[in-house]
């Protein structure tokens, strides 16, 4: 059960080959005979029986030709017939090798694998590869060098065309997989199964599209936490959508919102093939999440000053060296030697000076990554220089890039660098950007860390008047909100909102307007008008009674007039906004397919589609995601101190942001809103003016729907928390966990007796490798669980005071199985707390949760001689009875 459940597709032992009559190629499909070829290429170290689909034999025969997998290429009205008989075999997973299939034909191959339980690549894909195996199951080019480096691709043609690329820059790959149209192995299955297969240290990504947006999303993010995760994404959409009915939907399109997945998911997007291979470059280099300082060394400054200009434009700092640095390496470096910013060698540089300005940068903590720049001169030598790096590279923590100038005289040193896996460019502007995706890690595994709950620290919202709000909409077949209506919505939780109200007639303007005070605005308060200002519907600082009487006719007659058909409830009357330095913003909703509702902010008013400034996040948002958001705007830097006006209310603003993310936490029928303007200035936030459409909620995750189904990204489950009393005194708290529990977690594993580890680990390690601490405690509640007994303790501080500290005592856990029916559980409680009922508690909790989830049935194995924990299982009613494939083990189930 320790094996992932594509291990039988990627790692088989033994195959049975389909191909139709190896003795007449004529008879053969164009995949048949290409997999033959490439398969004779290369030894697979496993076994290979190939099979006929029209071969006779008993069953007793057939038992013989048993396999992990079993690779099918035949015409197409041979593959169902061809499947039937690897069920028959026992197969764990095939792959059908073909072209052009049809949906419906594909929907009968997946029942025919679901019914007899294997796993199914295909049918259209263009195969796999393993270097490792010597296994070349695929149609895409020879085998690959042997790397550490994942391709996953939608698309075998580009795959293809990688693998070219790849022989001639010395790139390998540990696995090479093409998914093809109609795949039963998913590209989210294929992530999950890089993310724990320890030959895999990188993943490049080519993709064009996904079915299920919550399991994409919930496979990228626990691949990237593992290791860098690449993706170039074809089909970017410019235009938003043309029938949206707030300015978000219109200027928000599916490429950024795709962007914000990834960027929350921990992943790095490319923009073009180029830099796919650049990332590709880099990946097979090992490099890690760095920050954004590239120091340039140089010996020519043209070059270094191109390197640093492009360092501005992605947005990178210009790592320069810090004083002592400096001191230290003038005496090495030739007098016309430059270090104030770029570290500019000169011409006159030697290999050994480059040298030592590239190990003094890699010491020095102002920098978090170097680039070497090098101009072929007269008389210079570009291998002694590349040599140079060859060697420090080993011994270097920081990323090193390379850029070579030039073609001829530098060729054989950009081989060398290659083969010592240093990233070589052609051009400064290549080489800066390979960095600034490895940089980009940086950042986005800082998103990926962020667990916030549905609802914030703040007053509790009033979420069932909101939702009996929505309800009455819905019920009047409306899914516009009037201004009042949005605004009401927005009271429910807590944004600020400029006082409001309905008048029917001039008259009743003039009244409102009086006891409100002047100056006020007019608004036409109308469902069907998405935009006001477009029809002449907004009139503001209007300042005596008489003003707006006439203005209240004036405005009727005008609106109707350009729409004759909208429905007009009368006029809004509202205070004008006094913030006389206020900025104007907007925060927006828009609710994409497939990956469900998207928070944006920029710049607002009445110009907002021509200023086109929108950052954007999904929700949910915690203070951390919410400043990150406003960072990534444009009108960000008007809201510092600007022109005379004082710096804005930062927290203010936060909390209008925080309060959104809530409302589309909470309430899945939010479609698309716009709150614009939104006026911030030094005494806080106010929204002017607000709509909303609401509708059916969206699905991220087709057939499971759940609280958060349209969510792409599941909340912190606060919900699940509970405090228990302990036997003999004290109390504990049960809560689920998250990434900052990584360190008591670690410390409760260490406090393990060496049984107790053994027991749930069925391992000797004293502690947890990082990997796989960052695993337990970084998990996606959508396909698992796991909840932390923590319990609090007074120590001894290092200043002689007791101090109140928290520990974890126990942990349980679940993850879903592939068949999303049934999950498999963990147990282990700290020695200290055995027989106080923890491990009961623990359990049933674990249950609970799993049962809510939908699942049908919880399993789990235990060590034979484990009494302690057979014992429980027993109490709680699970069954236990043997488990056939090893013997030192006991499986235990229990229906939920």
């Amino acid at each position: 059960m320790d094996q992932h459940f594509l291990t039988p597709l990627f790692e088989p032992q033994s195959i049975a080959l389909f191909t139709g009559p190896q003795d007449a190629p004529d008879e053969q499909t164009p995949q048949a005979r290409a997999l033959l070829t490439y398969l004779a290429e290369q030894p697979f170290k496993g076994r290979v029986t190939p099979l006929d689909v029209h071969t006779t034999g008993t069953l007793a025969d057939l038992a013989q030709a048993r396999a992990d997998l079993a690779i099918i290429a035949l015409p197409d009205d041979e593959i169902v017939p061809a499947l039937e008989l690897a069920g028959r075999i026992k197969v764990g997973a095939a792959l059908v090798l073909s072209a052009g299939v049809s949906q419906a034909k594909a929907n009968e191959m997946h029942r025919v694998a679901k019914r007899h339980g294997f796993w199914l690549l295909g049918p259209n894909s263009s195969g796999f590869q393993r270097p490792r195996q010597q296994l070349n199951a695929s149609t895409i080019g020879p085998l690959a060098a042997q790397g550490q480096l994942a391709l996953v691709s939608q698309s075998g043609a580009l795959t293809a065309s990688i693998l070219d690329w790849a022989r001639q820059t010395r790139v390998g790959f540990s696995t090479v997989i093409t998914l093809g149209a109609h795949s039963q192995v998913t590209l989210a299955a294929t992530l999950d199964f890089l993310a724990s297969d320890r030959h895999t240290q990188g993943i490049v990504v080519y993709m064009e599209g996904i079915s299920n947006a919550r399991r994409f999303t919930s496979a990228l993010r626990a691949a990237a936490n593992a290791k860098p995760v690449v993706v170039l994404k074809a089909g970017r959409q410019q235009a938003g959508n043309v029938a949206a009915q707030t300015h978000s939907g219109a200027i928000v399109g599916s490429a950024e919102v795709f962007d914000a997945v990834l960027r929350r998911a921990g992943a790095v997007r490319v923009r073009s093939f180029v830099e796919l291979f650049s990332a590709a470059k880099c990946l097979a280099s090992r490099y890690r999440p760095v920050g954004p300082r590239l120091a340039v060394i140089t010996n020519g400054g043209g070059p270094g000053v191109l390197a640093a200009d492009w360092i501005s434009e992605l947005g990178l700092k210009l790592g320069v060296l810090s004083e002592d640095t400096r001191r230290t390496l003038v005496p090495l470096l030739p007098h016309s030697a430059s270090l104030n910013d770029l570290v500019d060698l000169s011409e006159d540089a030697t290999p050994e000076q480059f040298r030592a300005a590239l190990e003094a940068a890699s010491k020095d903590r102002a920098i978090d990554g170097v680039l070497v720049l090098y101009s072929p001169k007269f008389g210079g030598d570009a291998n002694a220089v590349a040599q140079q790096l060859i060697e420090l590279k080993p011994r270097m923590s920081k990323p090193l890039v390379a850029c070579w100038l030039g073609d001829a005289s530098v060729a054989a040193a950009r081989h060398a660098l290659s083969d010592a896996q240093i990233p070589s460019f052609r051009t400064p502007e290549a080489a800066v950007g390979a960095f600034g995706n490895i940089a980009s890690f940086y950042q986005n595994q800082q998103m990926l860390h962020q667990t916030p709950p549905p609802l914030s620290d703040l007053a509790a919202p009033d979420v069932e008047g909101a939702r009996l709000l929505i309800e009455s909409a819905l019920a009047d077949r409306r899914t516009v909100l009037t201004e009042m209506e949005s605004k009401a919505l927005l009271a429910a939780f807590h944004v600020p909102v400029t006082q409001t109200l309905l008048a029917r007639s001039p008259t009743e303007a003039m009244m409102i307007a009086s006891q409100i005070g002047f100056p006020v605005a007019l608004k036409i308060d109308s469902p069907d008008i998405p935009h006001k200002s477009d029809v002449g519907g907004v009139a503001l600082n209007v300042m005596n009674a008489t003003a707006v009487r006439d203005i209240y006719q004036d405005m009727m007659e005008a609106v109707r007039a350009k729409q004759p058909d909208a429905r007009i409830n009368g006029l809004t009357v509202q205070a004008m906004a006094r913030k006389k330095r206020g900025r104007e913003l907007y925060i927006g909703v828009v609710t994409d397919d497939p990956f469900g509702p998207v928070i944006t902010f920029g710049g607002g008013g009445t110009m907002i589609e021509l200023l086109n400034d929108h950052a954007m996040e999904l929700p949910p948002l915690n203070q951390f995601l919410a400043r990150r958001l406003i960072e990534r705007s444009r009108v960000v830097e008007t809201l510092k101190a600007w022109r005379g006006a004082p710096e804005v209310d930062m927290a203010a603003l936060e909390r209008v942001l925080l309060r959104v993310s809530e409302m589309v936490c909470e309430l899945p029928q939010l479609r698309e809103m716009d709150i614009n303007p939104i006026i911030v200035d030094e005494q806080g936030a106010v929204a002017v003016d607000a709509r909303i459409v609401i509708g059916a909620a969206a699905q991220t995750a087709p057939g499971r729907s759940g609280r958060y189904g349209h969510l792409a990204i599941l909340p912190y489950p606060a919900r699940f928390e509970q405090e228990w009393p302990l036997r003999g005194g004290g109390e504990y708290v049960v809560r689920p966990i998250h990434p900052d529990d990584a360190q008591m977690l670690q410390e409760f594993t260490k406090s393990l007796s060496p049984e107790s580890r053994y027991f749930r680990f069925v391992s000797n390690m004293a502690e947890l490798p990082a990997s796989m601490l960052s695993r337990f405690t970084l998990i996606d509640y959508d396909r698992e669980m796991a909840l932390c007994a923590v319990a609090e303790s007074e120590v001894v501080g290092d200043d002689g005071h007791k101090h109140k500290k928290h520990r974890i005592v126990g942990v349980s856990r679940y993850i879903t199985n592939p068949d999303q029916t049934s999950c498999e559980f963990s147990l282990v409680v700290a020695d200290a707390y055995a027989g106080q009922g923890l491990g009961t508690r623990l359990m049933l909790s674990i249950m609970d949760v799993a049962r809510e989830k939908g699942l049908q049935e919880i399993i789990g194995l235990v060590l034979t001689h484990n009494n302690g924990m057979l014992k429980l299982m027993r109490s709680l009613g699970f069954e236990t009875k043997a488990y056939p494939e090893d013997p030192d083990f006991r499986l235990v189930t229990h229906a939920l």
